[in-house]
């Protein structure tokens, strides 16, 4: 029987779980199927087009606990579409009259590879299964196995994705300092833009996370630095419907009174309707090789400070973005965990010729399970009914100052 040899590959944006998942893929495979040779692929997809890989050393496999420690990919990401033609052509990675699908297949059959591992989003895992179905249709014989990452936990159907509990309570970190620009100058409004292009649930974790930080923190009262200092005054998601007027109106007595306002926006909440302005005005949106519009392009953060800031009288507007920081920090105890439980079935199911995406499946009642890849889906939106998210709002533009 021939020796087996898998590949591993993160693509996409960051998120704070791709070190992890690399370094316990390569230590599982250590550990239990010592013998199955492994690769990664530089850059994602790119890599394999491109027939960039990197062999997984003795010495690597040995130190590979270490990458449990950093953030960012070991091997590198991209956002390459392998459907997309003509983005693979412009980029170099392909020749005009050449299928990207088959290129990579050609390139993991010449590579000898048997057992594919992505880490990636939806994009990435559905990508996986495009070139899962065209090995299968001519003749490769190739598992592929992924594992959800994405900072916006919003792949259908697994309940939470590898790095947003990590990138939530590291943008609540970064907020608990910035929110202290509030003491800067008179009617500050400051805004956090937080990653969730469609999900608003890396917001609304973010700000739990941060009360659930701040709190219970000791001020001198009587001084500028109390409780109302640290509250949020509103949150924003894809998925709230809210009026500007009435919101303004509400934001402008909190600012009266206070001095500053602080508030929550998901980078996705409003896009629709700022898109929409933006073309009709006869400007031409930036969009991804997956269709997707450039979200930072777009600065939905910025359009917010705009409407609010004018309505409340604020003098100084900041519009601050966790989203780089928190989606490149090493993994937290929490996304450790899940890691290496991911991980654990990763491996089995390739070992076992089962191929799909790991995951706690909501339509199979939570189960840990490798998910059918026709079933996984982008663009999971965050449940404003959940228990935890109403809790919390019960703390958003109050006055806290005398509690």
């Amino acid at each position: 029987m021939a020796k087996q040899k898998a590949a591993l590959l993160t693509a996409g944006g960051l998120a704070p779980c791709l070190s992890s998942a690399v370094g316990g893929l390569i230590e599982r495979y250590s550990d239990i199927a010592p013998d199955v040779e492994l690769i990664a692929y530089r850059s994602g997809y790119q890599g394999v087009l491109l027939g960039d890989s990197i062999q997984i050393t003795k010495d690597m496999r040995e130190r590979a606990g270490l990458l449990h420690n950093h953030g960012g990919s070991p091997i590198g990401n991209s956002r390459v579409k392998l459907t997309n033609v003509a983005d693979c052509i412009k980029r170099g990675l392909v020749k005009e009259g050449e299928n990207p699908l088959r290129i990579a297949a050609e390139r993991l059959t010449r590579d000898g590879v048997s057992i594919l591992h992505t880490i990636g989003g939806d994009d990435t895992n559905t990508a996986a299964a495009d070139l899962a179905a065209y090995l299968g249709a001519n003749g490769y014989n190739l598992t592929v196995v992924g594992l959800p990452k994405t900072v916006d936990n919003d792949i259908v159907p697994i309940r939470q994705s590898l790095g947003a509990w990590t990138a939530a309570e590291v943008g609540a970190h970064f907020f608990d300092h910035v929110s202290n620009e509030q003491s800067a100058a008179p009617k500050t409004l400051v805004v956090h833009e937080v990653m969730g292009r469609h999900s608003g649930w890396l917001t609304a974790a973010t700000a739990r996370a941060y009360i659930q930080k701040t709190r219970h923190n000791e001020y001198v009262e009587g001084l500028m630095m109390n409780t109302q200092l640290k509250n949020i005054d509103g949150i924003y998601l894809p998925e709230l419907d809210f009026d500007f007027d009435k919101e303004g109106a509400r934001l402008r007595k909190i600012m009266d009174k206070a001095g500053f306002v602080t508030i929550f926006v998901s980078e996705g909440a409003g896009l629709d309707a700022i898109v929409a302005e933006r073309e009709a005005a006869g400007e031409q949106v930036k969009r991804d090789a997956f269709g997707h519009v450039k979200i930072d392009t777009i600065n939905v953060g910025s359009w917010f400070s705009k409407q609010i800031g004018q309505i409340i009288g604020a003098e100084r507007a900041m519009v601050q973005k966790s989203g780089y920081f928190a989606r490149s920090a090493p993994s937290n105890r929490d996304d450790l965990r899940l890691i290496q439980s991911m991980v654990d079935l990763a491996v089995e199911s390739a070992l076992n010729r089962v191929s799909g995406v790991t995951g706690h499946d909501e339509e199979q009642g939570g189960r840990l399970r490798t998910i059918e890849f026709e079933r996984i889906k982008g663009g999971k939106h965050f449940d404003p009914t959940t228990p935890w998210f109403g809790e919390m709002m019960d703390f958003v533009g109050q006055d806290l100052s005398n509690l």
